[in-house]
């Protein structure tokens, strides 16, 4: 069975908590079709920022958008004023009083979302997609992650028939709960056809009690992260090479 189910989804409320925190009630299917149109946008407004990923929060009022980027500087521009402009912008679609928080993520090389658009955009670079990948491989590796799995499927090398291809280092149990393992799907547009790229990071086991609640508290000066902050969950991992 793990070796079907989303990896994230199949750790929800154990190790992993939701991208989305809010209760809806009657207006559930409204809040859950509006998170989706917000996620889009940014992923879209976004694509050059190495976006991992964006949780989002609700209150009676506000909605708080925590965007965890590997190149916040991108979002936020010179003096703030692009993560502003972002705002607006997102208070003209929604009809709504907007925050955004801005996190930074320290390691790249352990995101499988950033790691799976990396090899993406080499292979619609037109970078042989062997070579993107190894050197994905080696780079997650080198950054102290236990394993990396990496699935391509399409028409590789502009072949007439689609196949598919994997390439593994190290170990990724996906039928341990408290493996922490990150998974990205993503696709690569190219002038055969579309490629999929499926990437599977084991990052460590994790064996202590997790907070499940979102835990992005970083100290902003002027409008950049403190890098010298952690995440929640990045303190109680037993492999601390994260």
């Amino acid at each position: 069975m793990g070796q079907k189910v989303n990896p994230i989804s199949n750790r929800l409320g154990i190790i992993r908590g939701w991208d989305s925190n809010w209760f809806g009630g009657k207006n559930f299917g409204d809040n859950l079709l509006e998170d989706k149109k917000i996620r889009t946008y940014l992923n879209k407004r976004l694509e050059k920022a190495s976006v991992s990923r964006i949780v989002i929060e609700r209150t009676l009022k506000l909605v708080t958008i925590t965007i965890c980027t590997a190149r916040p500087g991108l979002v936020i521009g010179k003096g703030g004023q692009d993560v502003d402009k972002l705002k607006e912008e997102l208070k003209n679609l929604f009809k709504k009083e907007i925050q955004i928080n801005i996190f930074e993520v320290r390691k790249p090389e352990l995101d499988a979302n950033i790691v799976g658009m990396n090899i993406a955009r080499q292979v619609e670079g037109k970078v042989a997609y062997r070579r993107a990948i190894k050197m994905a491989i080696a780079n997650t590796m080198r950054a102290g992650a236990e394993g990396i799995k990496i699935q391509i499927t399409g028409r590789l090398n502009g072949a007439e028939m689609a196949r598919k291809e994997m390439f593994k280092e190290g170990r990724t149990p996906l039928h341990t709960f408290r493996a922490d393992i990150d998974y990205c799907q993503t696709e690569a547009l190219t002038k055969v056809g579309l490629l999929g790229i499926k990437v599977w990071i084991c990052r460590g086991e994790i064996y202590d009690k997790v907070d499940l609640t979102p835990n992005f508290n970083q100290e902003k000066s002027n409008g950049r992260p403190n890098n010298n902050v952690r995440s929640g969950r990045g303190n109680r991992r037993r492999n601390n090479n994260r």
